[in-house]
């Protein structure tokens, strides 16, 4: 049996949801492959979605029309923002989520979506003819044919299961791996290798002594996901809870590290350099006696919990031996140990910034197939390639993401012309740009660049101009209005901070670290009124309005110098250089560069720039070759 589409997806982790509800909703034909339809947009591992410079990622998926933050906003059971002590560049959403209510929220949604079926079945084959794609084979002997297909099949490549001695082939715990995709992926020329990822035992909350754990609240502010006018906080509230390891628990795991996948020799693969096996924290940092461990609720009604911070892969009666010596799992009962998880993966620097293949035309790789880790990380890439996969069966400019427009700008870059040697989890220490890349202004960033690819629909776009125009308005007010030090000096005494002895602009007074324009406004009824006028239209959106105002006032010099710089060094983003030079023959570079160059074929100077082991002399050569 053949099937004809224009598009196929193949895993419905969160890349793939991601990539065929792009696809469907441009109006691609699509279809969306899956081993399990009852595991559509599972959480893997921990049941949480956003983080540092993750919660900003999946704010981006929001402003492009994702659908990652508003079924976050839906299955919610705990919100934070992460970072609150540092300033608005570092501040970061994080939600607990049921995950069993996450991942029918996202099969309602894809159900829904025309343009787009769901088939479940393991794909074995793709099908290329003069390099570029043109179907896949599944186990079940079925073809479809497609004009593009999206890989984003998580960890189920040869996928296998280690815990202690024993070895388990599976993409999941109970779930089966899929077999001979990689191999006839690899028969392209497209090259792979093995990395390791592990997920923590899960607890019975029963057998829990909670009170001998901290409680860790979530907030009940204005804050979520989604820039959409919707409700929030619609599932009942949990505490998560934190507690440590001790002496005795690092004693007892230290006599089962002979028997670890990780250090027997059974893995050979890298893991997770961030999210690292508590078993890694003992050797790495063997002068500790403690590591903070945060158990989290599954979902609103289970009892299961997901104890963060003691991924392993020991053997089993060596992980509950070891949990029971903390105080607070005396009497631990387990569903299920943690283990550790080897997978294929394909190299991302053969990719093109539109995450499809330089070596296959029409197919493009998302998620964790790129070497990355990471629910957020993974959506993100499956938003941009369900879009150029779009563009690529119906015609239309490739639509890349740039360092200073998005952290999913920074997530492609860094694979494609960097690469990964372990898998890759964003942070925002690695974005040079972060101060114009804040989770309150992504719809800013980019809804718009959305819109005029058809993605981003007119209510979403209504509602980005809207907020923008507001903003502006509060902005050239405080910017605007003169206030003098009667009717100001009470209250900013009150507030700690020094009266005036003139009068000054509002602007001025707003620079100060302890005013606000909420405390402003409870002494200065003009700027109230403002406020109050600004956002009548809007008020759903009044705070998340006056917070988007505020940093725009209180970081203005910061935001324009970043924006300079980045402006400047984005003239070398048009000094195009693809295919321009055979670099083996340029005997001025090194021998490295020369290699690298070759290999990767960067399309400009500022992505050779940012590759590893181009020096500054490479560049200038480059540059002086140019012309420039």
């Amino acid at each position: 049996m053949t099937f004809n589409y224009d598009i196929i997806i193949i895993g419905a982790g969160h890349a793939g949801c991601e990539a065929a509800a792009a696809a469907a909703n441009l109006g691609s034909k699509t279809c969306l492959i899956t081993m399990d339809m009852n595991k559509i947009g599972q959480m893997s591992c921990n049941p949480a979605i956003g983080g540092i410079a993750k919660g900003q990622i999946v704010r981006e998926i929001d402003a492009l029309g994702g659908q990652l933050g508003l079924i976050t906003d839906k299955t919610a059971i705990q919100f934070r923002i992460l970072n609150r002590s540092k300033g608005p560049a570092m501040w970061s959403p994080r939600a607990q989520c049921d995950r069993n209510k996450f991942i029918w929220a996202w099969r309602e949604v894809l159900e829904n979506t025309p343009n787009l079926n769901i088939w479940q079945d393991t794909v074995q084959e793709i099908l290329v003819e003069n390099d570029e794609i043109v179907g896949v084979k599944t186990v079940w002997g079925v073809t479809f044919k497609a004009k593009c297909v999206v890989i984003t099949a998580g960890t189920f490549l040869n996928g296998l299961m280690h815990i202690g001695h024993c070895k388990l082939p599976g993409g999941r715990m109970s779930e089966p791996a899929s077999y001979n995709l990689t191999e006839s992926i690899g028969n392209y020329g497209i090259k792979y290798g093995r990395m390791k990822t592990g997920t923590p035992v899960r607890i019975d909350s029963r057998s829990v002594n909670f009170d001998l754990m901290e409680p860790q609240n979530g907030e009940s502010d204005f804050h979520k996901f989604s820039f959409k006018d919707t409700s929030i906080r619609q599932l009942k509230q949990l505490q998560c809870w934190t507690c440590f390891t001790n002496s005795e628990v690092h004693q007892i795991l230290r006599s089962g590290l002979p028997d670890s996948p990780l250090y027997n020799g059974q893995i050979h693969s890298i893991g997770p350099r961030y999210c690292p096996s508590i078993e890694t924290k003992l050797i790495t940092f063997p002068d500790k006696d403690r590591h903070q461990l945060f158990l989290e609720p599954e979902g609103e009604t289970t009892r299961e919990m997901y104890l963060n911070g003691f991924s392993s892969s020991l053997p089993i009666d060596i992980q509950i031996e070891a949990l029971k010596k903390i105080p607070a799992f005396k009497d631990i009962v387990a569903y299920r140990p943690g283990y550790a998880i080897e997978y294929d993966y394909f190299d991302p620097t053969q990719l093109k910034h539109t995450l499809e293949s330089k070596i296959v035309k029409n197919l493009f790789f998302a998620g964790q197939v790129n070497g990355t880790t990471g629910y957020e990380e993974a959506g993100g890439q499956g938003i941009l390639a369900g879009i150029n996969a779009h563009i690529n069966c119906h015609g239309g400019e490739p639509f890349t993401l740039a360092r200073d427009e998005a952290y999913i700008g920074v997530l492609v870059d860094d694979l494609a012309i960097k690469g990964v040697n372990e898998p890759y989890r964003m942070f925002t220490s690695r974005a040079e740009y972060r101060i114009l890349l804040r989770m309150d202004d992504a719809d800013m960033r980019l809804t718009e660049r959305s819109y005029q690819i058809g993605l981003a629909k007119r209510d979403r776009y209504d509602l980005m101009k809207r907020k923008k125009e507001a903003i502006d308005s509060i902005v050239e007010f405080v910017q605007a209005y003169s206030i003098k030090p009667a009717l100001i000096n009470e209250s900013l005494q009150r507030l700690g901070t020094t009266p005036l002895k003139q009068g000054c602009k509002m602007i001025e007074i707003l620079n100060r670290p302890q005013i606000t324009l909420n405390n402003l406004s409870d002494s200065t009824p003009a700027l109230k009124e403002k406020l109050e006028k600004t956002t009548e239209k809007e008020p759903n959106r009044k705070d998340e309005i006056i917070e988007a105002a505020e940093i725009l006032i209180k970081y203005k010099g910061y935001i324009g110098r970043e924006r300079i710089i980045a402006n400047k060094l984005n003239r070398l983003e048009n000094i195009k250089i693809k295919d321009k030079f055979d670099y083996n023959s340029i005997q001025s570079l090194t021998i490295e560069a020369r290699q690298k160059l070759s290999r990767i074929n960067p399309e400009t100077i500022a992505q050779a720039s940012r590759i590893s082991g181009i020096s500054p002399s490479d560049i200038n050569v480059l540059l002086v070759l140019c012309g420039r």
